[in-house]
């Protein structure tokens, strides 16, 4: 993959450390989310519903930073498809823009240099809590940097508690909409201000490695949200490893056209593939009983059993409307991340060793639109779950070796 390469401003100062604030969680530190196993994921929704109301009242933000203030403190023009891209935090950035006395931000950077700023605008405090080892393990959650679930904390603070200085909320917002495609900003926005009351409000961060080397990621999660960052330092999968986006934008029980829903344009588009099979393939596409658990996106490899149509069976106007699935599917994120979903496909047979199920099971509204459905191949799972709202787990690599840890 071609990486965009930037001249090197020498003169160019990085702050040491931001005086940290002290603030923990309050009253709401009892929340502790649960994580998706069988039985849990309605209950960890429901604690996130009845802590963060759907548009509701938000709890105290923390000089909390919109997205419009952000742009015009920084001076930074949104990048257009065109210039979205990953790149190592070694690589050095175009011309500087102040957002404060104490901190510059580039005008043009990857989000993995701006997580590099962030590290090291960090307390020996600040680094403590949220900082790890490349693999540093829990004895419960595993190795964390890989962790993935529905509605999770990486670490015990919020980005907009006083933990983080107004800088480093600035500076994190950054990082997170350089990890979504623009056109894609205002949509994440409304999901996360319908799920848990704006961005920052009960999203949490983490860093492992250390930025600048040869191994690093940057984590952020909350309700229906696992996204990274690596600079491609994660070797093998795509995204940087598992993701998970959702949204509940009808309350926990949408209707059957989800309205609202940023993410359910994706199952319009694969309904629209499952009309265009014959009916000798949509049996074959249609699963009746044994719809896997959601979080169950391990890979099964080349020789695992697959549910639903072989996409090397259909016909070349099929094959495209495959295409278009997955391209809806990868829209929202950043060039790089959808080129690294291409490569992992092609490096296991591409969209030909790939199996496309529905399910009829969980049919909201029971009108034949599949609220349910899964793409996926020996390493390469994409599980969307439409019901009672939208869950999607996703997981992408070039071999299936990898381990899976929800």
């Amino acid at each position: 993959m071609a990486l965009l390469h930037l001249s090197v401003n020498a003169g160019a100062g990085i702050p040491k450390a931001l005086v940290p604030a002290t603030t923990l969680r309050g009253s709401f530190a009892e929340f502790t989310p649960v994580d998706s196993n069988d039985g849990a994921v309605a209950k960890s929704e429901l604690q996130a519903i009845r802590r963060y109301p759907m548009h509701g009242n938000k709890r105290p933000s923390a000089g909390k930073v919109d997205r419009r203030t952000f742009l015009q403190q920084t001076g930074r023009s949104t990048l257009t498809a065109g210039a979205v891209f990953c790149a190592p935090a070694t690589m050095a950035w175009a011309e500087q823009s102040a957002i404060s006395a104490d901190l510059t931000i580039p005008q043009v950077s990857s989000p993995e240099s701006l997580v590099k700023l962030l590290y090291e605008s960090f307390s020996p405090g600040q680094l403590e809590t949220v900082c790890f080892d490349w693999d540093y393990q829990e004895e419960n959650r595993g190795l964390l940097r890989t962790r993935v679930a529905n509605n999770w904390d990486i670490t015990d603070h919020f980005i907009n508690d006083e933990f983080y200085s107004a800088d480093q909320r600035a500076l994190v917002r950054a990082i997170f909409e350089g990890i979504f495609h623009p056109e894609w900003h205002e949509r994440i926005d409304k999901q996360l201000e319908d799920d848990s009351g704006g961005f920052g409000e009960s999203n949490s961060i983490a860093i492992f490695g250390k930025p600048g080397s040869d191994k690093f990621e940057f984590v952020l999660t909350g309700r229906h949200m696992t996204v990274r960052c690596d600079g491609n330092t994660a070797e093998h999968v795509a995204f940087g490893g598992p993701i998970f986006y959702g949204h509940a934008a009808d309350g926990f029980d949408e209707g059957p056209n989800h309205p609202g829903n940023v993410f359910w344009p994706q199952a319009v588009e694969a309904n629209k593939l499952y009309q265009a099979l014959d009916g000798k393939q949509q049996r074959l596409a249609l699963i009746q009983k044994g719809l896997p658990h959601e979080s169950q996106a391990g890979f099964q490899g080349a020789e695992g059993k697959f549910q639903g149509i072989p996409l090397a069976e259909l016909s070349p106007d099929q094959r495209q409307r495959v295409q278009d699935v997955l391209k809806k599917l990868v829209e929202p994120y950043r060039q790089c991340d959808r080129e690294e979903v291409t490569s992992c496909l092609k490096s296991q047979g591409g969209l030909d060793a790939c199996h496309l199920a529905f399910y009829q099971q969980g049919d909201i509204g029971k009108d034949g639109v599949w609220d349910n459905w899964r793409l996926e191949g020996p390493s390469f799972v994409w599980h969307f779950r439409g019901a009672p709202h939208v869950h999607v787990w996703v997981n992408v690599a070039d071999n299936p070796s990898m381990n899976f840890n929800a």
